[in-house]
């Protein structure tokens, strides 16, 4: 198997001034489940396809294990890559398909077909290896490409949003295949989609990127937790984190946050910390699960209960979301399923201020 090491690596395509991918610096480690993640044109497929040899780097250097192939094709870099549109032949069969690399290298016919053999039962489609691509379902072709890729035996498996064509059900039961595919492969494995979901459960590491930077790379609860800036932390999450602007202020050596319609007490220790702000613009951030119904909160303070208008009760089963207007903005709380507020009515809900994130409104680096 192999680690991966990218050293200032760079995308600039003919005629462009702008870099797809800006400077990349990053290392993924043997046996890792790295994700790269983040809106369309972050420069996160090509710097897949630059690893996997499709792509040329302007700048800056690619290493498999410890070889330098920036000028290794792609055929050698014993990789093996998923796409989105899975690429499947249409006039061979699944088994014939899932042989074809094997076959243009030269195996054994034996080898080869024990290969395919293991293969499909691992992804349990071995009623399939007669079929031809127009008689599979969709996660059938999912599994036929990954298939065609665990023949290969590689030391670095790359993914290009391989379940973007699949519906919900399919993406939810296709990312535990591939969970289970990576515990028994035991082998490197970097991931690329737009989706911060999969990104959050699947990925040992999530590069979250943007604009062709890398804005964070961490555990996903690192991520989620300690976002390292304003765009971090409002791409991943579901709903959104809810951004508030308003100010910092000082009031008998207690500090709060004000935003015009509401006001709330900081926790001592970050009022310690956001002093140099006290007086100027800031941005609160709180994560939908951290705002509550007053109704339901045994110990509720003035210093962190406001009023806000229920414009919308989207319930989801097991969770409600509540879309709120403060009179200046709009944010959501999601609740528990028993919790159903009457539309168009004001009612008093509770922020957990232990819980809140603060961004400069300027650099939207993350303050606290």
């Amino acid at each position: 198997m192999a680690s991966i090491k990218l050293e200032n690596l760079s995308k600039v395509y003919p005629g462009g001034t702008a870099r797809a991918v800006d400077r990349v610096s990053l290392e993924v480690r043997d046996k890792e489940f790295v994700v790269l993640v983040g809106p369309s044109g972050c420069g996160k497929s090509t710097t897949l396809r630059m690893i996997a040899g499709l792509e040329e780097p302007t700048t800056g250097s690619i290493w498999i294990g410890d070889r330098l192939v920036n000028d290794v094709p792609a055929k050698d870099r014993d990789i093996a890559m998923v796409f989105q549109n899975y690429a499947l032949y249409p006039h061979m069969t699944v088994f014939e398909n899932m042989a074809f690399g094997l076959k243009l290298r030269g195996y054994p016919k034996a080898e080869i077909e024990k290969r395919v053999q293991e293969a499909a039962e691992i992804l349990n489609i071995e009623k399939c290896l007669t079929r031809r691509p127009s008689q599979l379902s969709g996660g059938e072709h999912q599994r036929v490409a990954l298939g065609r890729a665990i023949v290969r035996k590689p030391k670095v498996f790359l993914f290009d949003e391989p379940l973007s064509n699949l519906d919900a059900k399919m993406r939810v039961q296709m990312r535990a295949e591939i969970h289970k595919l990576r515990t028994r492969l035991q082998t490197t494995f970097v991931y690329v989609t737009h989706d911060q979901t999969e990104a959050m459960t699947m990925g040992d590491r999530i590069v979250v990127m943007q604009g062709g930077l890398i804005q964070q790379v961490a555990d996903p609860m690192t991520i989620y937790d300690k976002p390292v800036n304003r765009f971090v932390a409002s791409f991943i999450g579901t709903p959104p984190i809810n951004l508030i602007e308003g100010a910092l202020q000082k009031r008998e050596r207690k500090y709060y946050f004000e935003e015009g319609s509401f006001r709330v007490k900081l926790v001592d220790e970050m009022g310690t910390r956001l002093a140099p702000y006290a007086g100027r613009k800031i941005v609160l951030g709180i994560r939908s699960e951290d705002i509550y119904d007053k109704l339901f909160v045994s110990e509720a303070s003035p210093d962190n209960t406001i009023r806000a208008t229920c414009e919308v009760v989207e319930p989801l089963g097991s969770e409600v979301f509540l879309y709120l207007n403060s009179g200046r903005h709009t944010f959501v709380a999601r609740v528990g399923a028993h919790n159903r507020p009457e539309v168009n009515k004001d009612m008093s809900v509770v922020l957990d201020m232990s819980k809140v994130h603060f961004f400069d409104p300027e650099t939207e680096t993350t303050i606290i």
